[in-house]
C-alpha cells in the first residue's frame, strides 16, 4: 500500500519486518482509538437521547403550532401558485414568470420533449369542459362540502363543547359556593354580633340581681335599725312613765286630779 512504500524498502527484509511490524502496532492503535471513540458515543447516546427526548415536547419561544388553511393558497390562472411569480420578482420583475413560462413550453414543443399527439388536444377539451364545471358548480359544490365539513366538524366538537361548558358551569358553581361562603362569614359575625349581645344581657341581668340582693339586705339592715331604735324608744318612754308614775304619792294624785277638775270648771265658765 502507500504506507508500505513511504516507509518501507522492499530490498532489504529488515526494513521489511520492520515495516509489517509498524503496520501491525498502527492497526492495533487505530482498532483502539476507534473502540474508544464507539464508547464514548455509547456513553453519550443515552444522554443525548434523554436530551431530545427531554426537549421534544417542549415549545421554542416564539413557536406557533401550525393551524390547518380553510381554503387553499393563491394561485393564478387557476393551477400555478403566485409564490411561484413572488419568487421571480426580485430577480425578472413582473414580465419574468411568464417569460420563463412561455420560453419553458416552447423550448419542451420544440425539442419535442413534449409531445402533442391526439391526447394532447383531447387534454385540452377535457380542461376546458372541467374550467367550465369547476366555475358553474364550483361554487354550489363548495358550500354543499363546506356544509358538510361544518356537520363533521360540529359532530367532532360536540363533546369538547359539551365537556368545556360542564367544566364552565362547574367553575360558576364552585364561585356561586366561594360567593355563598362570604355569606356564612357574615352569618359568623352576625353570630358572634348575637352571643356577644346575649352575653352583654347575661351580664346585666346577673349585675341587676346582685344590686337587688344587696339593696336587700341592706334595707333588711336599716329595717332592723328602725325597729331595734322603735323598741328602745318605746321602752324608754315605758320605763319613764312607770317611774313618774311609782313616784307619785296618794296625795299628789288626789291633789292634782282636783286642780284638774278646777281646770275644767274654769274652762267651761270661760267658755259661757
Amino acid at each position: 500500500g502507500p504506507l508500505r512504500r513511504v516507509v518501507c524498502i522492499p530490498d532489504r527484509k529488515e526494513k521489511l519486518f520492520d515495516c509489517e511490524h509498524f503496520r501491525l502496532k498502527f492497526f492495533l492503535q487505530s482498532n483502539r482509538m476507534l473502540s474508544r471513540v464507539a464508547l464514548l458515543s455509547a456513553a453519550q447516546r443515552p444522554a443525548a437521547l434523554a436530551l431530545i427526548r427531554g426537549t421534544s415536547t417542549t415549545p421554542l419561544p416564539g413557536f406557533e403550532r401550525p393551524v390547518r388553511a380553510e381554503y387553499g393558497g393563491k394561485v393564478r390562472m387557476g393551477f400555478i401558485p403566485d409564490e411561484w411569480f413572488q419568487f421571480f420578482y426580485p430577480k425578472t420583475g413582473v414580465t419574468g414568470p411568464y417569460v420563463f413560462g412561455t420560453g419553458l413550453i416552447t423550448y419542451l414543443c420544440s425539442k419535442e420533449i413534449f409531445v402533442m399527439e391526439h391526447e394532447f388536444y383531447s387534454g385540452i377539451s377535457l380542461f376546458i369542459m372541467v374550467f367550465f364545471a369547476t366555475k358553474k358548480f364550483g361554487p354550489a359544490l363548495a358550500e354543499y362540502l363546506d356544509k358538510e365539513i361544518d356537520k363533521v366538524e360540529d359532530d367532532c366538537n360536540a363533546g369538547r363543547i359539551e365537556e368545556e361548558k360542564s367544566l364552565t358551569d362547574a367553575i360558576e358553581s364552585e364561585k356561586k359556593e366561594q360567593w355563598r361562603a362570604e355569606g356564612q362569614m357574615l352569618l359568623f359575625d352576625a353570630k358572634k354580633e348575637n352571643v356577644a349581645l346575649q352575653l352583654e344581657a347575661a351580664y346585666r341581668e346577673r349585675a341587676m340581681t346582685v344590686y337587688n340582693e344587696v339593696k336587700r339586705r341592706l334595707d333588711y339592715q336599716v329595717e332592723r335599725q328602725n325597729i331595734d331604735r322603735r323598741i328602745s324608744q318605746k321602752w324608754q318612754v315605758q320605763w319613764v312613765i312607770d317611774n313618774v308614775l311609782k313616784s307619785i304619792t296618794p296625795d299628789q294624785e288626789t291633789q292634782t286630779l282636783n286642780k284638774c277638775i278646777a281646770d275644767l270648771g274654769a274652762l267651761a265658765s270661760a267658755r259661757k
